[in-house]
């Protein structure tokens, strides 16, 4: 599928991407990443599937857990993100999302959403959802949508967005069972780039659990970095123009 997607940004001029490997750092191998951002210094991580969803901060480190509050086995957490003084976590198919209080991930209340949860972000005054489908939907902080944005590239729908982050401007997105991040315009839907992280996770590191690529966070420093679900590494990397 990653070579289909690729070939299809060169026909609409999207710049591609390949990256390089800055540093690696160690990442809980038992973590099935769904939402991975940075805020005032410190690393969050959600993780998924019934039973072991958490939202947790993060040594950088030595990828283990500082805190880590772990969600009821019902539910399977999603995407996540910090608007203001409060800490959302969308879940999968359980049609509610979580609000808690940022400093301290103390859990404040359960709210209706009523379309799958997917990736989460801000732009720093919305929330930016995905939903596994080929529209992104900006809300406020009652989770209402406020705006509808469909992504396309090359004209067409680019289906399965899933973690998402808010980079220089753009929404970065990965694309769910490839190794393409995709940048999207925030304001046309389109895909501007395409970066291509196929061997981001070199073969002898791949286990039986080891899943796809997905989680992308960005630090105050602008350093980008990228893991994936039960990975043993966390990336920092640069892009490299094709």
């Amino acid at each position: 599928m990653i070579g289909v997607l690729l070939c299809a940004c060169s026909q609409a001029q999207v710049t591609q991407y390949k990256f390089k490997v800055v540093k690696d750092y160690p990442h809980d191998m038992a973590a099935y990443t769904q939402g991975l951002f940075f805020h005032d210094g410190t690393l969050y991580e959600t993780t998924g599937q019934y039973g072991t969803s958490s939202i947790r901060t993060v040594n950088l480190q030595t990828g283990q857990p500082i805190q880590n509050k772990k969600l009821s086995s019902k539910y399977f957490a999603e995407g996540s993100a910090i608007l203001g003084d409060k800490l959302y976590i969308l879940t999968w198919t359980n049609k509610v999302a979580f609000i808690y209080d940022a400093k301290i991930l103390e859990y404040k209340k359960t709210v209706g959403y009523p379309r799958e949860g997917w990736g989460l972000t801000t732009d720093g005054k919305r929330l930016i959802a995905s939903d596994g489908s080929a529209n992104l939907y900006f809300l406020d902080e009652s989770l209402k949508v406020t705006r509808k944005l469909p992504v396309t590239l090359n004209g067409r729908p680019l289906k399965n967005l899933n973690e998402l982050e808010w980079i220089n401007g753009k929404i970065w997105a990965n694309v769910y069972l490839t190794d393409m991040i995709a940048i999207i315009d925030p304001e046309s839907g389109k895909v501007e780039g395409a970066i291509d992280c196929a061997g981001l996770l070199p073969d002898e590191l791949w286990t039986s659990a080891t899943d796809v690529l997905n989680g992308i966070a960005i630090d105050a420093a602008g350093k980008i970095y990228l893991t994936g679900k039960n990975w043993p590494k966390l990336y920092q990397i640069e892009l490299i123009k094709q």
